[in-house]
C-alpha cells in the first residue's frame, strides 16, 4: 500500500510560481469477478475443486466457512488484459471430504473469493460444497394394479433421499417411457406417472428408476393389467325344432365375445342361451292308390297295370311308398312261357358277362335284399348253368345301381361305352343274386354285391378269390384301425387312445360282410365343432363305412375331459355330428331325450358310450350352465432335451393338454420327433370357465450359475386357445443360460396355475450332461400297432349266455323284474324310453355293458345284478358256461 507523510512548507511564498492545483494519477477501479466459483459434490473421497478470476486485483484469495485459507493452499495465476492494460489473478483450491466432514453445525460447507486493488475489495458469491449419497430404500414404490380399458392410471414414486436430488426415469418392459414420443404418458412433477387413457398395449411391467452423480437406484416392478369386460354378442338365430314330430324346444345362443373377456374382465351378466317351446308337424307316409287297369297285350307277351304313391302322398318328411309302381304278367295264359323265360336268362349271362369285364364302373357295397332269381337250363341256350354244376356257396342277393352300358366299343376304353336304354323289363328284378363259376374248385367262386349307399359311398366288397379289389380306407398311423366284420361282430380299438367300436352279434345282416374302420381326425384336418362359448370334449372320431345299414345298434367309446364331480350339473353336454358337407349339426343334448332321438349317450367319469345306429364322424362339445362355471380337466407334462447338452443354452417346455390319452399320446410322438423326454409323470389341472389365463412362471433358479433369458416374470396361454378344445398341443418354453459348460446341475421350480384358480408345481433337479431316461405315462408294448377283435373274441359274455339272458328279460314283468330293473341295476337307467323302442331292449343293454367294461369286462358284477333281480335261472346257466 501506498502511504503519504506530511513535509512542512518553508516561509518561502511560491504562489507567483506554482499553479492553483496539480494534476493526480488516474483511479484504480474495485476487482471486478469474471469467474466466480461454483458449487460442487464430492463423490465417495474425490476432492471438489474451486476457482476464481478477478481483474483489476493485486491479491485474490478464499475464505470458507468465515475463516481465510491458507496462502500455501492457493494456486495463484497473474495476467495482463490486454485490452484494458489491467492485471487479472486467477486462484484455485481444493476442498476434501475431510473438511466437508469436520465442519459442525447446521450450515454447509462454504466458500468465498476476495479480491483486492488500490480501489478497495470485491466479494464473490458464496460456493457451498456438499458430500454426494443415494439412500437405497424409495421413499414410495409404485403398485401393481389391475384397470379396465381406457381409464386413467396414476403410477407413484417417491424416490430415495440423495444429494443432489435424483433424477427419475420410467421404465415399460426395460424401455424407457419418453413421453414426448408416446402423448398418453405424462410425469409429473413429483415424478409420478399417469398414463392418461389406459390401451390394452400398456399391459406391462413398470419399473422407476432414480439415478443421481453417486448411484442408480431400481424400484420393485409394478405388474399393471388392462382388462376388458366381456360383453354379448347378438343372438343367434332359433335352431331347428329338436323334436321330429310334435311338441319340442328351440335354443338361440349368444357369446360373450362382444368384447371377450379380457386379462381378467367380467364375464358378462346373463345366460349364454333361451329356450322355447316349438311344434313340428309330424311326417306323413305315403300310401299307394288302387291299380290300375291292365294294359293291352304287349309283343312280349305280358301286359301292365300302374299305381301311384298318392293316398296319401308323403308329407313333411314321411317316408315314399314301398314297393314298385309298375306290375306285369303273362296275358297269353302260359303259351311263349319258356321263350320269355329263355330271353329272360340270355340276357342275365349278358349281364354277368357285362359285370365280369366291367365291375369297377360300380360302386359296391352290401345290400338288404334276399330274392333270388335262377333260370333253368335251356337247350336253347348253352350258357346256362347245368344241373350239376357246384352248389350255392353264397346267401346274399345284391343289386345294380346306376347306368348299364353296353358292350359295342372297346372293352377297356370307358369313355366309348354307350348307356342301355331303362327298359320295365329289368323293373321286376331289383333282387338278383348272381352266381358265377370260373372253374370247378370252390375257391374260384365270386359273389358279387353291389349298390350305393345313402351317402353314395359303398361298403367293401368281399370275393372268395384272393386277389379281389379292395377300396381305399382312411389310414392313419397309430390314430385308426380297421377290420372285416360280418354277423358274428366284433371290436375295433385304437390303442392307448380310450376309443373304440363295438359292433354286436346280429348288427350286420346274416352272409354279408363289411371292411369298417375308425379313425381320430388330425386337428390340423378338421373344422371345430364348438361354436361361442362352447368346448370341445372329445377327440373328433370318424367310423364307417358311413351310410352302412345296421340291424341293431353300435356303441362307439369316447373319452372325454369333462369334470362330472359336482353335486350339481356345470355342464350342457351336446353330441355333434358332421355332415358330409363338413358343417356341423347336433343330434343330441344330454337330458333333453325324447322318442324321436335316434341314439342313447352314457356318461361315465371319463368316458361316453354313444349307442347309434348311424355311422359317421362324431365329437361331444359342453358349455357352462349357469350360474356355475364348469371345469375341463387338463394334463401338465414337462419335456426336456433327452441328449446331454454341449451348449451354454439350455430349455425346458411345459405342454397344456386335455386330459385324454389320446391327447398324451399326440404330445409324446411330438416330442419324440423333437428329441425331448418326459422328466415326471403328467400332473392333472381342473381349468374353469373363467376366462382367466393359464399362467406359467420359473423360481429359485441358482443365479451363481444360471439366468432365464425370460424378460417377464411369467409366461401366459389365452383362455381361449385352451378352452376351445382345439386338438393342437399347446406349450410354453423356458429358455436358462448357464453361466459356463462345467455347470451341469440344475435345480428350479416351475409353477403353472390359472389366474385365481388352481395350480401345480414341478421339482426340478436334473444333471443336464446325462442322457436322461424317458418318463411314458402310456402302457409299454406295441401300443402303435391297430387292433382289433372280431367274432365271439371280442365279446366277454358267451353267446349262449346273452341270448338266455335275452330271453328272461326282454318280455314285461308284472313285478318289474325285466330289462328295466337291470337297466337301473347297471346304471344305464338314464332314459329307458330309448331302449323301449328296440326289438331287444336287453341286448342293447348288454352291448352298452361290454363297452363300458371292456377293460375290466368279469362278469361278477352283471352276476351280482342278476343275483339282486332274482334270476337264479341264469345266475345257473353263466355258473355252468361263464367264469362267474
Amino acid at each position: 500500500l501506498w502511504t503519504a507523510k506530511k513535509i512542512p512548507f518553508q516561509s518561502t511564498d511560491y504562489s507567483e510560481v506554482l499553479p492553483d492545483s496539480f494534476p493526480s494519477a488516474p483511479a484504480e477501479p474495485l476487482p471486478e469477478f469474471q469467474l466466480e466459483p461454483e458449487d460442487g459434490f464430492i463423490v465417495k473421497n474425490r476432492p471438489v475443486q474451486l476457482r476464481c478470476r478477478a481483474s483489476p486485483a493485486t491479491q485474490i484469495y478464499f475464505k470458507c466457512n468465515g475463516e481465510w485459507v491458507n496462502q500455501n493452499d492457493h494456486v495463484t495465476r497473474e495476467s495482463l488484459d490486454q485490452l484494458t492494460g489491467l492485471v487479472v489473478r486467477e486462484v484455485d483450491i481444493s476442498v476434501s471430504r475431510t473438511q466437508v466432514e469436520e465442519l459442525f453445525g447446521l450450515e454447509d460447507f462454504w466458500c468465498q473469493c476476495v479480491a483486492w486493488s488500490s480501489a478497495g475489495t470485491t466479494k464473490s458469491s458464496r460456493a457451498y460444497v456438499r458430500i454426494a449419497y443415494l439412500r437405497k430404500n424409495f421413499e414410495q414404490e409404485p403398485l401393481g394394479r389391475e384397470v379396465r380399458l381406457e381409464q386413467e392410471v396414476l403410477l407413484q414414486c417417491r424416490p430415495p433421499e440423495g444429494m443432489p436430488p435424483a433424477e427419475v426415469d420410467w421404465l415399460k418392459n426395460e424401455d424407457t417411457i419418453d413421453p414426448a414420443q408416446d402423448s398418453n404418458f405424462l410425469m409429473t412433477i413429483d415424478h409420478d406417472l399417469i398414463i392418461k387413457q389406459a390401451r390394452l398395449s400398456d399391459t406391462a411391467n413398470y419399473t422407476c428408476v432414480a439415478r443421481n452423480q453417486v448411484a442408480k437406484r431400481r424400484s420393485s416392478t409394478a405388474t399393471l393389467i388392462v382388462y376388458v369386460s366381456g360383453g354379448w354378442s347378438s343372438w343367434s338365430e332359433w335352431s331347428e325344432c329338436n323334436a321330429r314330430c310334435g311338441r319340442g324346444w328351440q335354443r338361440r345362443t349368444r357369446s360373450c365375445t362382444n368384447p371377450a373377456p379380457l386379462n381378467g374382465g367380467a364375464f358378462c351378466e346373463g345366460p349364454p342361451f333361451q329356450r322355447v317351446t316349438c311344434t313340428t308337424l309330424c311326417p306323413m307316409d305315403g300310401g299307394w292308390t288302387e291299380w290300375a287297369k291292365w294294359s293291352a297285350c304287349g309283343t312280349e307277351c305280358t301286359h301292365w297295370r300302374s299305381r301311384e304313391c298318392q293316398a296319401p302322398p308323403p308329407r313333411n318328411g314321411g317316408r315314399h311308398c314301398i314297393g314298385s309302381m309298375m306290375d306285369s304278367k303273362n296275358c297269353t295264359e302260359g303259351l311263349c312261357t319258356r321263350n320269355f323265360k329263355a330271353s329272360l336268362c340270355s340276357l342275365l349271362l349278358y349281364l354277368v358277362d357285362f359285370m365280369l369285364l366291367y365291375l369297377v364302373d360300380f360302386d359296391i357295397s352290401v345290400y338288404s335284399y334276399s330274392f333270388s332269381t335262377s333260370c333253368p337250363p335251356s337247350p336253347d341256350n348253352p350258357h346256362l348253368l347245368h344241373p350239376s354244376a357246384p352248389p350255392d356257396l353264397t346267401a346274399t342277393a345284391g343289386t345294380f345301381r346306376g347306368p348299364l352300358f353296353s358292350l359295342q366299343q372297346g372293352a377297356n376304353d370307358p369313355h366309348h361305352k354307350i348307356p342301355m336304354t331303362t327298359s320295365p323289363l329289368l323293373d321286376p328284378l331289383p333282387n338278383l343274386k348272381i352266381k358265377v363259376h370260373i372253374s370247378h374248385t370252390p375257391y374260384n367262386v365270386y359273389v358279387f354285391k353291389l349298390d350305393l349307399g345313402r351317402d353314395g359311398h359303398s361298403g367293401h366288397p368281399h370275393s372268395g378269390h384272393p386277389h379281389s379289389g379292395h377300396q381305399t380306407l382312411p389310414r392313419e398311423p397309430g390314430h385308426s384301425t380297421s377290420a372285416t366284420l360280418g354277423n358274428l361282430g366284433g371290436r375295433l380299438t385304437i390303442p392307448n387312445t380310450g376309443v373304440s367300436l363295438l359292433v354286436p352279434p346280429g348288427a350286420i345282416a346274416q352272409g354279408k360282410f363289411y371292411e369298417m374302420y375308425l379313425l381320430i381326425n388330425k386337428w390340423e384336418k378338421t373344422t371345430l365343432p364348438s361354436e361361442g362359448s362352447q368346448t370341445v370334449l372329445t377327440p373328433v372320431v370318424s367310423c364307417g363305412p358311413s351310410g352302412m345299414l345296421l340291424s341293431h345298434p353300435v356303441v362307439l367309446t369316447l373319452p372325454h375331459c369333462a369334470q362330472l364331480d359336482t353335486p350339481t350339473p356345470d355342464w350342457t353336454l351336446t353330441l355333434k355330428t358332421q355332415t358330409h358337407q363338413g358343417a356341423w349339426e347336433e343330434v343330441l343334448t344330454l337330458g333333453e331325450e325324447s322318442l324321436s332321438s335316434p341314439c342313447y349317450l352314457q356318461l361315465e367319469e371319463a368316458n361316453c358310450h354313444v349307442v347309434m345306429e348311424q355311422l359317421g364322424t362324431y365329437c361331444l362339445v359342453g358349455q357352462s350352465c349357469p350360474p356355475q362355471p364348469a371345469c375341463k380337466r387338463l394334463q401338465l407334462a414337462l419335456f426336456a432335451p433327452r441328449a446331454p447338452c454341449l451348449s451354454l443354452d439350455y430349455s425346458l417346455r411345459i405342454y397344456c393338454t386335455q386330459d385324454s390319452p389320446h391327447a398324451m399320446k399326440e404330445v409324446l410322438e411330438l416330442e419324440r420327433s423333437l428329441g425331448g423326454v418326459l422328466l415326471e409323470e403328467p400332473k392333472p389341472l381342473l381349468f374353469k370357465d373363467s376366462y382367466h389365463n393359464l399362467r406359467l412362471s420359473i423360481h429359485d433358479i441358482p443365479h451363481s450359475h444360471w439366468r432365464s433369458k425370460l424378460l417377464a416374470k411369467y409366461q401366459e396361454i389365452p383362455f381361449y386357445h385352451i378352452w376351445s378344445g382345439s386338438q393342437q398341443p399347446l406349450y410354453c418354453t423356458f429358455s436358462l443360460e448357464r453361466g459356463s459348460l462345467a455347470v451341469s446341475q440344475l435345480t428350479c421350480k416351475i409353477c403353472v396355475r390359472q389366474v385365481e384358480g388352481e395350480g401345480q408345481i414341478f421339482q426340478l433337479h436334473t444333471d443336464i450332461q446325462e442322457t436322461l431316461a424317458p418318463c411314458s405315462p402310456l402302457p409299454s408294448g406295441g401300443g402303435g400297432l391297430p387292433s382289433s377283435q372280431v367274432g365271439s373274441y371280442a365279446f366277454r359274455l358267451p353267446t349262449s349266455i346273452r341270448q338266455k339272458i335275452c330271453a328272461s328279460l326282454d318280455a314285461p314283468s308284472a313285478r318289474g323284474c325285466d330289462w328295466r330293473m337291470l337297466a337301473h341295476s347297471l346304471g344305464f337307467d338314464r332314459y329307458l324310453n330309448y331302449f323301449a323302442t328296440k326289438p331287444s331292449p336287453t341286448g342293447v343293454l348288454l352291448d352298452l355293458w361290454e363297452a363300458s367294461h371292456q377293460g375290466d369286462a368279469d362278469l361278477v358284477s352283471l352276476a351280482a345284478a342278476l343275483e339282486e333281480m332274482g334270476k337264479s335261472e341264469v345266475l345257473v346257466v353263466m355258473t355252468m358256461d361263464g367264469d362267474c
